[in-house]
């Protein structure tokens, strides 16, 4: 059967009240004949039946009520074991359901949230890169094993000025740090040379400022990144310098035979092709030299529609939109090989020339020049290697063109992305601070 609400119950009381009043006016009404007697009696009866109804109503109430006031307060001291008698029907049953159920529900998130707690903090005091985290007074709120053993002989930083600690480092350091952003130091140890990447990110925590520093040793990974490159260098220099000499070789024997049975008449020929292999081994080392001793840039004002007009002259493509009237900073000489460089790639991808697009437009704070084709566009595999150095998939290439254009570009300040389009073709952007 289903219990009575409160309601249900208040008319009830009230029923019973009612009840009795008019039992015990009626008795004394036939006993006294006094309907002064008999309103007295009735009132009395009333407040009596009332009083006692209402207490044996409202003192489960009170109870729980009770009971839901010590709950509350756990639940804000943080200890969600408390729980309520199930012992209620009616709708302090229901209430006192719902509330054990909250209890459970907020128990089984905390025991989940410890465990994350535990795991995050085991990663992080167990990861090699040292972590600081400074709060907005200037002071270590946060600092795990690595940052104790780089920076306090394995002691705590809590509480530690931040400032003190970089004072005391090395002066690489200090000047990484200057830089607001990431950056590579180095510093010496009694054991070598140590070099470390530095990542630094402002936050709120607690609407509070905070400024995270990351140390991560880089040593053994650049010795190994830098062996890999020489090694693919010299895998590259190689196989170009003896399809080169192979051949030369060959033509200076048989010069010498001609040489030596008098047929002169051919010998032009063959002093040609050697000066033809010649040039072409000379133009690849000089790629090779120009990309290792590319000069720091040197700004200067670009107005963007004398610079289109020249590219116009290098390549053929149509613009996109219109060009901007206003002006830029950059070394237009190396921004202007970068751009023709890409436009000749765009040609060479095996679009049609009037597929080639320029596009150059204001994004934000960056101007945002686009060479797009739609040529063969790229695979995965060569969109993520594309930009390295010595990468190339282009049977006579030297793998430098993309490389140091993106070189150009981050000498800049700014970077050089790729991506394919919808419909096939090739996206290369050029993001150059305004």
């Amino acid at each position: 059967m289903r219990p009575f609400s409160l309601q249900a119950r208040l008319s009830l009381v009230f029923v019973i009240v009612s009840a009795l009043a008019a039992m015990a006016a009626v008795l004394v009404a036939q006993r006294t004949a006094s309907m002064l007697l008999a309103a007295l009696a009735a009132t009395a009866v009333a407040l009596l039946a009332g009083s006692w109804l209402a207490h044996q109503l409202v003192q489960p109430l009170e109870r729980l009520l009770r009971a839901l006031e010590g709950a509350v307060a756990s639940f804000r001291d943080g200890d969600f074991s408390f729980s309520i008698a199930d012992d209620r029907r009616g709708p302090l049953g229901a209430l006192t359901r719902l509330h054990n159920a909250l209890g459970q529900t907020l128990r089984e998130q905390r025991q989940h949230l410890t465990q994350r707690e535990l795991l995050l903090d085991t990663v992080v005091q167990n990861t090699p890169t040292a972590l600081v985290l400074v709060d907005d007074s200037g002071h270590v709120a946060y600092a795990n094993l690595a940052a104790r053993q780089l920076f306090n002989d394995n002691r705590s930083l809590a509480g530690m000025s931040f400032e003190a600690i970089v004072a005391s480092g090395p002066a690489s350091m200090r000047e990484a740090l200057a830089e607001g952003g990431d950056a590579l130091f180095s510093v010496d140890f009694s054991e070598g040379e140590e070099t470390f990447h530095l990542s630094q990110r402002g936050f709120r925590l607690q609407g509070r400022g905070h400024r995270l520093y990351l140390f991560r040793r880089m040593t053994r990974e650049l010795s190994r990144q830098e062996v890999a490159t020489w090694k693919k260098v010299i895998r590259v220099m190689s196989h170009e310098l003896n399809n080169s000499l192979a051949p030369i070789s060959s033509l200076a024997h048989s010069g010498g035979e001609l040489a030596r049975r008098g047929q002169t008449e051919r010998l032009p020929d063959v002093f040609a092709s050697i000066g033809g292999r010649a040039k072409h081994l000379h133009s690849f080392i000089e790629s090779y030299a120009t990309f290792a001793r590319l000069p720091a840039p040197r700004p200067e004002a670009v107005v963007w529609q004398d610079l289109v007009s020249a590219l116009r002259l290098q390549a053929e493509f149509r613009v996109a939109g219109s060009v901007p009237d206003g002006q830029a900073r950059f070394d237009r000489a190396q921004i202007e090989q970068v751009l023709i460089n890409l436009l000749k790639n765009a040609h060479e991808a095996g679009s049609d020339a009037d597929a080639v697009e320029l596009e150059v437009r204001r994004v934000a704070a960056n101007w945002r020049v686009e060479v797009r084709d739609r040529g063969s566009g790229m695979s995965e595999t060569v969109l993520a290697n594309a930009l390295l150095p010595f990468y190339s998939t282009k049977r006579a290439g030297t793998g430098l063109g993309l490389a140091l254009a993106r070189e150009i570009a981050e000498a800049h300040g700014g970077r050089l992305q790729l991506a394919n389009r919808d419909g096939g073709g090739l996206r290369v952007s050029l993001m150059l601070p305004a």
